[in-house]
C-alpha cells in the first residue's frame, strides 16, 4: 500500500454483522470478483464497504454517482497547469492503478454511456482503456470494483441493464433486526438501549406504511441522525420531527401520519 495514502481508512468503522456478507466480500475479493450491493437508502451498504477496505487493508476510493457523471470524470482529463496541459487521472483510473477498491455509489444514477467503461474491468479482461491517451491499464492485483444501488427506489428506467447486472456477485442487505439495530444506534448514536430501541420501534412503524405514500422507509442513518439530535439534548418527539418525519415526506396526510406514530412514544 502507497505511504500516506489519503485513501487508506486508519481506524476501523463499527459495523455489525448481520449475515455471510463478511466472508462473502472475502471470497469475492480474493476471487478477484466484482461485487454489486443491493438495498434501500441509509441501510449500512457503504459502512460495509468502508469496514472491509479496513479489513482487508485495501485502499477505498468512492464515487457518488449522479446523472451529470461522464466517463472522463471517471477516468481522467487533460486539465491546463502552469501554461502546460497534464493529464489528471480520475478516480477509477486511480484506483485501478494502485490496487484499491474503487466503490461506485447509487451506480444507476450515472448516464448510461458511462457505467459501460467499467464493463472490461468486470470480466476477465480486468482492463481499463484511457482512450485520450491511447493507453491500455491492467488493473492491479489488488483492485476491486464495488456498485451499489436500490432496487427498490429506482425506476425501470434507471434500472441496471442485464449486460452489467451479470457481471457481479450480488449481496442483498436489508435493515437489520430490531435488536442488532437497536445496538448499531445505541452505538453510533451515542444514546442508552431504552432511546435507540423506541427510535427501532418507530422506524418499523413508519417502514409498515410505506406502501401508504412514502417513498422511502426511515433508514437507519435516520435513525442515527435522530440519537445524535437526542445526544445533544434536543427532545425526542422534536428530533424524530426533524431527523425522520421531515426529511421523508412534504405530504401534510403522511406527516400527520407520522407525527402520531411519534407520540405514540412518548
Amino acid at each position: 500500500m502507497l505511504p500516506n495514502n489519503p485513501y487508506k481508512i486508519d481506524s476501523e468503522p463499527f459495523y455489525l454483522n448481520t449475515g455471510d456478507e463478511i466472508p462473502m466480500f472475502e471470497a469475492a475479493a480474493a476471487a478477484r470478483l466484482p461485487l454489486m450491493l443491493k438495498g434501500p437508502t441509509g441501510c449500512g451498504k457503504t459502512r460495509f464497504v468502508e469496514y472491509m477496505a479496513y479489513r482487508l487493508k485495501r485502499p477505498l476510493i468512492t464515487v457518488a454517482c449522479h446523472e451529470d457523471l461522464f466517463a472522463s470524470d471517471l477516468i481522467g482529463r487533460y486539465l491546463l497547469k502552469d501554461d502546460e496541459t497534464v493529464w489528471v487521472d480520475g478516480p477509477l483510473t486511480r484506483a485501478v492503478r494502485m490496487g484499491a477498491i474503487c466503490y461506485l455509489d447509487e451506480v444507476v444514477e450515472a448516464r448510461k454511456d458511462t457505467t459501460v467503461v467499467i464493463h472490461p474491468l468486470t470480466d476477465n479482461r480486468r482492463m481499463l482503456s484511457i482512450d485520450k491517451k491511447g493507453e491500455v491499464l491492467c488493473a492491479h492485483p489488488d483492485f476491486l470494483m464495488v456498485i451499489s444501488y436500490n432496487p427498490g427506489y429506482q425506476s425501470v428506467l434507471k434500472d441496471l441493464k442485464q449486460s452489467t447486472r451479470q457481471r457481479f456477485v450480488a449481496l442483498t442487505f436489508n435493515y437489520p433486526e430490531p435488536k442488532e439495530e437497536s445496538r448499531i444506534v445505541a452505538t453510533e448514536g451515542s444514546v442508552d438501549t431504552d432511546t435507540a430501541s423506541r427510535l427501532v420501534t418507530l422506524a418499523g412503524k413508519i417502514r409498515n406504511i410505506r406502501e401508504h405514500g412514502l417513498t422511502e422507509g426511515a433508514s437507519t442513518r435516520l435513525l442515527i441522525y435522530a440519537a445524535s439530535l437526542i445526544r445533544q439534548g434536543i427532545s425526542f418527539k422534536a428530533a424524530c420531527t426533524a431527523a425522520l418525519m421531515q426529511p421523508l415526506t412534504d405530504d401534510d396526510r403522511i406527516q400527520e401520519t407520522l407525527n402520531d406514530l411519534i407520540d405514540d412514544l412518548l
